[in-house]
């Protein structure tokens, strides 16, 4: 497992002019981006709905690759799951009756998992406002800032 945070796509180097002014690394895979995509055929009614929310999105950003696709998935499915949670809790409540005692209801630590998957698969694709800055900054930090630069 490495340390520290995770490296900066060479692409995003390249568009930001290269900062760091460090080698940029060419042998970096390059992926096709994907210019349409349908849900798959098996998710659920509520992880499709996701998907048509957040696919247009990641389209339009020029971001999404083939690679990235099980990271759609996954943040989709863990969308469903948290929502199906979150109408059991609503339904049954916070806690449970058993034979012996009231224990906490298991959809609670369904909808909390659910909830820490959507945060890191939605970091992935940047889905949040920080590594949205973080993936999308680097475009904007391209374009010139001198007012006669087209001149």
């Amino acid at each position: 497992m490495t340390r520290g945070r995770k490296p900066k796509p060479t692409e995003l180097k390249r568009l930001a002019g290269n900062p760091g002014k460090r080698p940029l690394n060419d042998a970096e895979p390059e992926f096709t981006l994907i210019k349409k995509v349908d849900a798959p055929e098996w998710l659920g009614e509520l992880a499709t709905t996701m998907w048509e929310t957040v696919i247009p999105e990641l389209l339009d950003a020029k971001i999404l690759t083939v690679p990235d696709l099980h990271n759609v998935e996954s943040f989709c499915m863990a969308y469903q799951r948290w929502r199906q949670a979150e109408e059991e809790i609503d339904r049954v409540g916070i806690t449970i009756e058993t034979e012996k005692s009231t224990i906490k209801n298991p959809a609670v630590t369904v909808a909390n998992e659910a909830k820490k998957q959507m945060v890191q698969f939605g970091s992935l694709l940047g889905l949040d406002p920080s590594s949205r800055s973080r993936l999308m900054g680097a475009a904007k930090d391209n374009k010139p800032d001198n007012p006669f630069a087209d001149l």
